[in-house]
């Protein structure tokens, strides 16, 4: 039995805590915020009742803790890694690793001499969807992927503590926080491109929406990402992908949401497996809407159950993903294709 402690009680923190309510081998025993009333209101609302310390140094002196899972906003990502690997902690991180690809590799180094796991909170990896879509390109069903086109798009957020999101320095943007998502993918499916050529939206909030082409050498890649549609414009997270013999589509906003159209275009959905687990016994809803979350921190748990390293969304393939970006960054701002 794993016992974690989630620091950052945000949104994303308590998807984490229900996802692990619903892992057998994982045992929440603490919160860390600052801010403690908000947590405590946050927990109170899913249902789940546990100490919540204001640093994370208060919290491993008062608990006995395996994993720290971090979900504190990416400007301070770093010191809370590094402090969890000095503590001899277990670290699950969430995206973006953390804001330049230097750091994450010197953190993704430092666990692997201490021998400690780190995985970081890449969830597409593990989304039933692209998992799917992985198995099918990988298949070769329909011939030889020819092209592929990522998109990521969502109402500007308002919902961070402080409103750090839509500070450019602190999160990076939507190109690090948002956009990063579908350049890990491509990584993930496909390998580091050759190079990339980008364009974007830049505003006070950073480079709030990014349109990236990666080269590689046979195949057409782009990934488009932004958060600057009005704030309640909603969320929409979807791909076209072109095989030889056929097309695959995903779109979060329609039903069914994952469709094969053969080379006749005779279209049908095609078939993915949700996460098995069904309602725990805390009365937290079933795990379908925690989907990619779930498989994730299930993984993480799995590994440290086994004394297995992760091997997904490891903190060096992470660290790559940020390099990438920072790549397209550099491109935006340039005009110029650079080269990795």
């Amino acid at each position: 039995m794993q016992n974690i402690a989630i620091v950052g009680f945000g949104f994303m923190g308590s998807m984490h805590a229900q996802a692990y309510l619903k892992i057998k081998d994982a045992t929440l025993v603490a919160v860390v915020d600052a801010r403690r009333g908000a947590a405590l209101a946050a927990l109170r609302k899913i249902g789940i009742a546990l100490p919540v310390h204001v640093t994370l140094a208060e919290a491993l002196a008062a608990q006995r803790v395996d994993a720290v899972d971090i979900c504190a906003p990416t400007f301070v990502h770093a010191p809370l890694v590094r402090e969890a690997l000095a503590q001899g902690k277990h670290v699950f991180c969430e995206k973006p690793f953390v804001p330049t690809a230097k750091e994450g590799f010197a953190l993704a180094a430092a666990a692997k001499k201490a021998g400690l796991m780190l995985q970081v909170g890449q969830c597409l990896r593990f989304w039933p969807e692209y998992v799917a879509f992985t198995d099918f390109v990988r298949s070769e069903r329909a011939g030889r992927l020819l092209s592929l086109s990522l998109q990521r798009r969502a109402g500007r957020p308002g919902y961070s503590a402080g409103n750090w999101l839509n500070d450019g320095e602190a999160s990076g943007g939507a190109a690090l926080d948002l956009h990063i998502h579908d350049t890990d993918y491509v990584q993930h499916l496909l390998g580091v491109p050759n190079a990339v050529t980008s364009v974007g939206t830049r505003d006070a909030t950073g480079w709030s929406h990014i349109f990236t082409t990666y080269h590689f050498k046979d195949i057409a890649v782009t990934a488009e990402g932004g958060w600057n549609y009005p704030a309640q414009w909603g969320f929409q997270m979807a791909f076209q992908a072109v095989f030889e013999r056929g097309t695959v589509e995903f779109d979060s906003t329609r039903s069914p949401v994952l469709v094969f159209g053969d080379a006749k275009g005779k279209k049908k959905p095609l078939p993915f497996e949700e996460p098995a687990v069904g309602r725990s016994s805390s009365g937290v809803g079933n795990v379908s809407s925690l989907g990619g979350y779930f498989v994730e921190l299930a993984y993480f748990v799995d590994c440290l159950e086994k004394g297995r390293p992760p091997e997904i969304a490891t903190g060096e393939q992470a660290s790559e993903s940020v390099r990438i970006v920072e790549a397209e960054i550099r491109s935006a701002k340039t005009g110029r294709t650079v080269t990795l």
